[in-house]
């Protein structure tokens, strides 16, 4: 009968091993599973990753993402010298006989290069408009008079 107790004795000892080590697996998974979640989290809002391998998805290692307040371009083109903020006004002021917003576009276009979705050049033209120095009288955008005389 010793040798049943002793074989008993081991089983429950290798039993609360297992359970030992289920429990630390456990823990170990949560622990890679927030790191994961970390460094997606760092990736995503500019911080630095330190991924030797590419990601299923995103962008792959090694490409950093672009910084706050930086234009990105598709295609890997230049960004524009000029602000659209600026770009706008010369558009305008190159239209002696106003300028509607696709005449705006299409002067961004050939002269600066830019490609600029309507409702951002929309914004732009309210944003001088409300600023004084366009005005939009019959969906056109003419320079004020007092601009006008002055260029």
């Amino acid at each position: 009968m010793a040798t049943l107790d002793e074989i008993r004795q081991e089983r429950q000892r290798i039993s609360e091993r297992l359970a030992q080590l289920d429990a630390e697996r456990t823990k170990l998974s949560e622990q890679l599973n927030d790191l994961v979640t970390a460094e997606r989290v760092m990736t995503r809002f500019g911080g630095k990753a330190d991924s030797t391998k590419g990601r299923k998805t995103g962008h792959p290692a090694g490409t950093t993402l672009t910084a706050p307040g930086k234009h990105r371009v598709p295609d890997g083109q230049p960004a524009p010298s000029v602000l659209l903020s600026d770009a706008s006004l010369k558009a305008v002021r190159a239209h002696s006989k106003g300028a509607t917003s696709n005449d705006v576009l299409s002067y961004l276009s050939r002269r600066f290069g830019m490609t600029v979705r309507p409702n951002h050049l929309g914004i732009a033209l309210q944003r001088h408009r409300r600023a004084g120095r366009l005005e939009n009288r019959d969906q056109r955008w003419y320079l004020p008079s007092s601009a006008q005389s002055e260029h």
